[in-house]
């Protein structure tokens, strides 16, 4: 018995330096993908709010932006490169309207962010669709899928009592960063994907149209880093945005053509 007692003690010593060695090790590599990423772009987006394609006829359509810096467009160099502003001339070239984008996203944002952002809009405020984009945030900071999904789920259910259809822009695979050494890239990853899993049950459950962004551009940027990602190999290049909104575009368009998407009641 004591040499099994001696054995269990031993292998509970050794699992623990393990688990303290790992955290040791992540820890120091999460400092070093903030020393290589910095922040040579700031912390403030370019303002992209305004009329797109004002010579088209019709009423224009309101499109809203909530989320993080990928939502206001850190790392493009000019409006039209932002996400909002790609999405807002490429929905009105396909519906043969013009676009008013309002941004409420802000660099930085967790999910929890989403309900400032809702309450910062003005009280007769309606917009004809609502795009959401959040996540990155919430896995670097280590903010559990199933809160973060619950913010998100709050934040839908706002926007469709107001009336207003829901595009859910699913975490984009964090594995993609280049500037953060392994094994943490890969646990990044993991993580993106199972915060992406539970933003889509949520998206499928309200009624809101998402789009799997780790599958939609995730191989591009895994595999063409130079050419997605901006300065700081973090966010988004003017392509990077390109490609992120033709994927999104699609969906954008059928919540504006598909009234049935919003839920009554």
């Amino acid at each position: 018995m004591g040499r099994v007692r001696i054995s269990i003690a031993v292998a509970a010593a050794v699992a623990s330096a393990v688990v303290l060695g790992g955290r040791s090790l992540l820890t120091r590599q999460a400092a070093i993908a903030r020393r290589r990423i910095g922040k040579p772009l700031g912390e403030i987006s370019l303002n992209a709010d305004r009329v797109w394609k004002k010579s088209l006829e019709g009423t224009p359509i309101e499109l809203l932006l909530l989320g993080d810096s990928l939502a206001a467009g850190l790392g493009a160099e000019h409006r039209k490169e932002t996400l909002g502003g790609r999405i807002a001339k490429a929905v009105a070239k396909r519906m043969l309207r013009p676009v008013r984008l309002r941004t409420a996203a802000v660099v930085g944002s967790e999910s929890t962010a989403l309900a400032d952002q809702l309450d910062g809009l003005p009280d007769d405020y309606h917009a004809d669709v609502a795009v959401i984009v959040v996540g990155g945030n919430d896995v670097t900071h280590m903010i559990p899928p199933w809160s973060a999904a619950g913010e998100l789920e709050k934040a839908i259910i706002r926007m469709q009592e107001r009336g207003t259809p829901v595009v859910v822009g699913t975490c984009p695979d964090l594995g993609t960063l280049q500037p953060v050494p392994q094994p943490l890239r890969t646990l990044l990853s993991r993580m993106s994907h199972r915060l992406a899993l539970e933003q889509m049950k949520v998206a499928w459950r309200t009624g809101a149209v998402p789009v799997d962004l780790r599958q939609a551009v995730g191989p591009t940027f895994r595999e063409q880093p130079d050419e997605m990602f901006s300065l700081d190999r973090f966010h988004p290049s003017a392509a990077g945005y390109r490609r992120t909104a033709e994927a999104l575009v699609p969906a954008v368009e059928m919540a504006l053509t598909n009234p049935a998407l919003v839920p009554v009641g």
